[in-house]
This record gives C-alpha cells, sequence and structure tokens, in this order.
C-alpha cells in the first residue's frame, strides 16, 4: 500500500484547507485510516481517525469542531477538512492506515504535507 497526501499550503488564521490522502496497491488490506501531524519539535500526535466503514470517527479535542475527517472507500482516498485554522495547528501533516497483509498487522505512512497557518 502507498499513501499520497496532497492539499498542504500556506494559509491565514481563520482561513480553511482540504487534506486528500488516496492510496494505491493493495487497498483491500487497509482498516481504519488517520491523519497524524508533527510541528517542529513536538512529538508527533494522531489528529483524527476513521474506522473502514466511515462509522466510528474520533478527534483530538484541540481540533473538534474545526476538523471533519472523511472517507470514500470507492476512491480509496481519505479527506480532512480543516476549518478555523490556527497557527498552532502549523505542522506536517502525515496519513495513516493500519490493516493485515498475508495475516500479519500493518502500518503505513504517506510522505506528509506541510500546513502553515499564519496568524
Amino acid at each position: 500500500v502507498q499513501l499520497v497526501e496532497s492539499g498542504g499550503g500556506l494559509v491565514q488564521a481563520g482561513g480553511s484547507l482540504t487534506l486528500s490522502c488516496a492510496a494505491f496497491g493493495t487497498t483491500f488490506s487497509i482498516a481504519s485510516m488517520g491523519w497524524y501531524r508533527q510541528a517542529p519539535g513536538k512529538q508527533r500526535e494522531l489528529v483524527a481517525s476513521i474506522t473502514s466503514g466511515g462509522g466510528r470517527l474520533n478527534y483530538v479535542d484541540s481540533v473538534k469542531g474545526r476538523f471533519t475527517i472523511s472517507r470514500d472507500n470507492a476512491k480509496n482516498t481519505m479527506y480532512l477538512q480543516m476549518n478555523s485554522l490556527r497557527p498552532e495547528d502549523t505542522a506536517v501533516y502525515y496519513c495513516n492506515a493500519d490493516g493485515r497483509e498475508l495475516l500479519r498487522p500493518r502500518v503505513w505512512w504517506g510522505q506528509g504535507t506541510q500546513v502553515t497557518v499564519s496568524s
């Protein structure tokens, strides 16, 4: 499985961005997916996650009410709609997926996309 993120960029505080994560390869192996972010000097943190059918969503408290995670399994793509962006949202955002290949648990990561929010 390969994950390719897109949609990052520079935006002013209060603005919006939508990140996309397209999955390629043995996508039937994918179960849950999520978005992580890592700011300079900080640990990578889980921002939001979504189960395979999209029935269970999870958000870190700091983005609740501002970010929305979704996925379109027909397109093998996951999204993160980010509204009311704040300077503290500045980070590299990574797409993550977990699943199984040959009965073994696997975790896959994208290359990351930079999101910069100016004040």
